[in-house]
């Protein structure tokens, strides 16, 4: 009997076979970017503007997962053409050093959300947010008024951000002593909305600079 045929009748030695083979996958693909000069991109001072979340932001994050917005907006605009006359420069890798979990993704039933900070209003954010049929008439996005009412829980934010310092997120102790304060009586939509209105708005890019050099 062939190794094949073995193979697919046998779910144990399909398991092994595959897993063996996502393996050698895995490090042939993740390895070598620990070698290459190129993989981690350096920023002048006058491009990185790269800093933690804001106890506000961070919360908002956790909502915007939470409510499984990833599933549909993807945070990694490609480096090529239609991509960026879409949606704006190509994403980099240091935007993304302080996020667990990365919002990369690649399902777009809506669009790219990498470079949405700044694009549109508060307002707008609000009103997309409770009837998204109201400003974009195709949309198949759902309604979330409840985060127009539901209250960020304070209690809990400084316990997040000591959790992610311990994986390189650089907080401070100053950080910590006002999360409460910052967050206290903030709206999860108010929350949602600063995370949204911060995303690409971390790198100042250079006109015709490929930062991929």
């Amino acid at each position: 009997m062939a190794f094949q045929e073995k193979t697919e009748k046998n779910v144990w030695l399909l398991s092994g076979v595959l897993a063996i083979s996502l393996l050698v996958a895995g490090v042939v693909e993740i390895v070598p970017l620990y070698y290459l000069p190129d993989t981690f991109e350096e920023l002048t001072p006058e491009e990185d503007n790269i800093r933690p979340y804001s106890a506000l932001e961070l919360e908002g994050r956790d909502i915007y997962i939470r409510e499984g917005c990833y599933t549909c907006h993807s945070q990694m605009i490609r480096p090529f053409r239609d991509e960026k006359e879409r949606y704006g420069h190509y994403s980099l890798a240091v935007e993304s050093k302080y996020d667990h979990p990365f919002q990369w993704g690649s399902k777009r039933t809506g669009p790219d959300l990498a470079r949405v900070g700044g694009k549109y209003s508060d307002e707008w954010h609000h009103q997309h947010m409770m009837d998204p049929k109201s400003l974009v008439p195709e949309s198949v996005m759902p309604r979330y008024p409840w985060l127009d009412t539901a209250m960020v829980n304070a209690g809990g934010t400084e316990a997040k951000m000591r959790a992610l310092s311990i994986v390189g997120v650089p907080y401070t102790e100053a950080d910590y002593a006002g999360a409460a304060a910052a967050v206290d009586g903030k709206t999860e939509m108010e929350a949602l909305i600063a995370y949204l209105q911060v995303l690409g708005t971390m790198v100042n890019f250079q006109e015709g600079k490929d930062y991929r050099q």
